[in-house]
């Protein structure tokens, strides 16, 4: 069974997929109201759901006129995007931001589900028995490797 803030992320992407649209601005409660959840499950989706490293900017205005606007990040070339990526994961990328650049470029059909699996059990942390920050810095040269020979190699 999904939990709430698996719901959640799901509308907010289902919203963002429907006409092609690039942003979304949305009011925290009145989402919370539709879900009959907290206002702040919808910043703990937001936040952890919809970063940088799974290819959305936010923004938010606190107020009586606030709002939340989540924007997907579009690239015209596959290179483009994998060049930010590079760019994100050095010099030292965390296990959490990894996963989100690998789902990144699983949702963006630069990498297959097989593909996605065996980079995810690379770069785990238990295969990588290294004390931090070494672990991370480990990490950001296997993903940088990684995106290099995607960007370069076909």
């Amino acid at each position: 069974m999904r939990n709430i803030s698996d719901i959640i992320e799901e509308y907010l992407k289902n919203i963002l997929n429907e006409d092609h649209q690039k942003t979304i601005e949305i009011k925290r409660s009145e989402i919370a109201d539709q879900f009959q959840c907290v206002p702040s499950q919808i910043n703990y989706v937001i936040k952890t759901r919809f970063t940088v490293e799974k290819g959305y900017i936010v923004e938010s205005k606190r107020g009586g006129g606030g709002y939340i606007r989540i924007s997907r990040i579009e690239h015209k070339k596959d290179s483009d995007m994998i060049e930010e990526i590079m760019d994100m994961v050095q010099p030292t990328v965390s296990q959490t931001a990894a996963l989100d650049v690998i789902t990144r470029l699983l949702e963006s059909e630069i990498i297959t589900n097989r593909e996605a699996k065996i980079i995810q059990s690379i770069i785990d942390r238990e295969v990588l028995a290294f004390p931090l920050p070494l672990r991370d810095e480990v990490r950001s040269r296997i993903m940088t490797a990684l995106l290099f020979t995607l960007k370069y190699k076909s």
